[in-house]
């Protein structure tokens, strides 16, 4: 970051933003230059035509009109992740027993070359979709890497995913080859894929070949016409199609809890520079660092995780459940594999510290440089456990962006300090601001996060969805032409920001608007809570309607909420926050309901308390949980 700061001749980190916002060509060329993404070299001439055509307002992408980015331009995205050859490890790959195996550069390339050639004599050619059923193991890696070497679009989904979850995600795109897992491992269990993946060729009639990984026991006999993994092709040196910056590398989705899953195509070009953005600039690894971020490859972590590889970085890769009784199963992996980025969730921080890991008395972590934080916003009390019980200089990074953009709005810095319970910054070339209702810019206070300039990782386009209504529908309706994100948010006075929960999710009780996770910060760090959540129940109130706050929470196994602990919480919230965030209602739950990617499902809960149907539990981990909120008398 520094290096690229006085490149740049910027003279701090602020001032690098406004010029990488104000001077977007110049910005996004300079990334190209200082990262070395390969692509066709054209002799005297910059590799592209244009840096950018269009204007300022940001839009989905259209042909002939804009935003277009660096066009002329040819690369391919799995070339760049190849890029480093040689015998260092390339991945490294863990389960809940443990080391499992290790590839070096030079190993990965080879299997992707041969994998690339099975998908080639299957008939597999530039825009094809190939799709993973897979855990996250090394073979999910390779596939998507011969996949994208030949200009395929990849597309993937955890082996937690029931079979109608997959079917709405995979039977929309068509895909023409399937890899899959025999079994998968989860919290000491091993779980059988083969009759899914049976119906799930059955029913997806765009599947020509079915390929599966023996990964554990090769539980079943093999679907008809399927064939190993092993067995995929024969040796062959990895070849890569380049093509337009635009061309599509992945297909991800939406979760999914309102209706179908909307299919997000997302573009080689941007992911592969923002991606380095992130990577090289605001995560300063390279060729000597080990990345581990804790994902399924039904999140897009898995696919910013796997970029890492074109840092020349090793990419440690687990399956498995994050937190195990019998050993700190991910902290016995950052020390025996030098981990040096160690990426995870708030919501298993929060877990960690309520378990009373404590890595720094307990393990060697000097390796460790930067934690990364993502999936929800993450509280002060996950800043105050990492200094206290992991390490006391490691960089602590908090990161927020989506599978919408495949990247960050805000994220971490190493030239930058830590600040409690904020996110350091906003990402370089991303012209992100606050908007009040009415879409003026606030300076203070909270608001919607909203991107008010183009970006080059937006999606290049919606799948099946050929006007772009769908695409505008998603991000554009409330401000046209600003992105807005759906994140309700607030600026700091450091310049960093701070995350308060997602504004469809906001709280409006008596017109005062309030974040979900100002409540979440308070009531978690009450030993007694395991976790939370909270939703806004709509009540007649004075011949109007208005809304009081309603707090679910799961204890630790054994006690009961009571009034002396409900008047803890309530006091908590009271005295740390406001009178308005102090909930009506607090009720006891047995679990609580998420998204399979482990995201709190605030509107889920919120449409079950009205009697409203939801739409798609099959995007949900635990679907059943909702029938705990299912006509509590407490609600009458």
């Amino acid at each position: 970051m520094t290096r690229f700061m006085r490149a740049a001749g910027a003279p701090d980190f602020d001032a690098l933003h406004r010029w990488s916002i104000a001077q977007k060509e110049a910005f996004w060329a300079g990334l190209w230059r200082f990262t070395g993404v390969v692509a066709d070299e054209r002799p005297g001439r910059e590799p592209w035509d244009t840096v950018f055509r269009g204007d300022n307002r940001v839009t989905p992408p259209t042909p002939g009109t804009g935003p277009a980015w660096f066009e002329g331009a040819r690369l391919n995205f799995a070339e760049n992740l190849l890029r480093h050859r040689g015998p260092r490890e390339a991945l490294v790959f863990w389960n809940e027993l443990g080391r499992q195996r290790s590839l070096t550069f030079d190993e990965l390339a080879a299997e992707v070359g041969r994998v690339a050639h099975g998908l080639r004599n299957s008939g597999v050619v530039a825009g094809d979709r190939v799709a993973g059923f897979l855990p996250n193991i090394p073979e999910a890696v390779i596939a998507m890497l011969a996949a994208t070497s030949l200009g395929a679009v990849w597309s993937s989904c955890s082996p937690d995913f029931g079979v109608n979850g997959v079917l709405d995600r995979f039977g929309q795109i068509e895909p023409k080859v399937l890899f899959a897992a025999s079994s998968y491992r989860y919290n000491g269990r091993e779980i059988d894929c083969i009759e899914r993946v049976r119906d799930i060729v059955q029913r997806i009639p765009s599947i020509k070949r079915l390929v599966v990984a023996p990964y554990l026991s090769a539980q079943g006999a093999l679907p008809g016409g399927a064939e190993w993994f092993a067995d995929f092709g024969a040796p062959a040196a990895p070849t890569f199609a380049r093509l337009p910056f635009a061309h599509p590398v992945y297909i991800m989705y939406s979760s999914g809890t309102t209706g179908l899953p909307k299919c997000m195509v997302h573009g080689a070009g941007g992911t592969l520079l923002q991606h380095l953005k992130e990577h090289v600039l605001h995560g300063d690894l390279g060729t000597d660092d080990r990345l581990f971020y804790f994902t399924t490859c039904g999140w897009m972590m898995w696919n910013w995780l796997v970029s890492g590889l074109a840092t020349g970085a090793t990419v440690v890769l687990y399956d498995g459940a994050p937190l195990l009784q019998a050993r700190p199963i991910l902290w016995d992996m950052a020390e025996a594999e030098r981990v040096t980025t160690f990426g995870t969730s708030a919501r298993w921080i929060a877990m960690a510290d309520k378990e009373g890991l404590a890595p720094r008395g307990t393990h060697d972590v000097g390796a460790l440089r930067a934690i990364l934080s993502t999936g929800s916003p993450l509280a002060p009390q996950g800043f105050d456990y990492v200094y206290r019980d992991v390490k006391p200089d490691v960089r602590l990074s908090s990161i927020s962006g989506g599978t919408d953009i495949i990247s960050c709005f805000a994220l971490g810095n190493p030239a930058l300090p830590v600040w409690r319970g904020e996110i350091q910054c906003r990402g370089l070339g991303m012209d992100v601001r606050v908007f009040d209702e009415a879409g003026g810019e606030l300076r203070s206070g909270t608001g919607e996060l909203v991107c008010a300039t183009p970006f080059p990782s937006m999606p290049v386009s919606f799948w099946n969805d050929p006007d772009g209504a769908q695409y505008r529908a998603a991000y554009f309706e409330k401000f046209p032409g600003v992105w807005r994100h759906g994140d309700w948010c607030e600026l700091t006075a450091s310049g960093g920001m701070v995350i308060h929960g997602r504004s469809d999710a906001t709280l409006n009780p008596g017109g005062v608007r309030i974040g979900t996770a100002e409540i979440y910060r308070q009531v978690e760090q009450l030993a007694e809570v395991l976790e939370s959540v909270v939703v806004g129940q709509d009540v007649v109130s004075g011949g109007g309607v208005d809304v009081r706050i309603v707090l679910f929470v799961r204890l630790r196994d054994g006690l009961r909420l009571d009034e002396p602990l409900r008047d803890r919480i309530r006091r908590r919230i009271r005295e740390n926050a406001s009178p308005h965030h102090v909930p009506k209602t607090i009720i006891q739950v047995a679990d609580i309901p998420r998204t399979i990617s482990g995201k709190i499902t605030e509107l889920a809960v919120r449409d079950v308390i009205h009697g409203r149907p939801v739409r798609n539990t099959e995007a949900l981990a635990n679907p059943s949980a909702l029938d705990l909120y299912r006509n509590l008398p407490e609600l009458g």
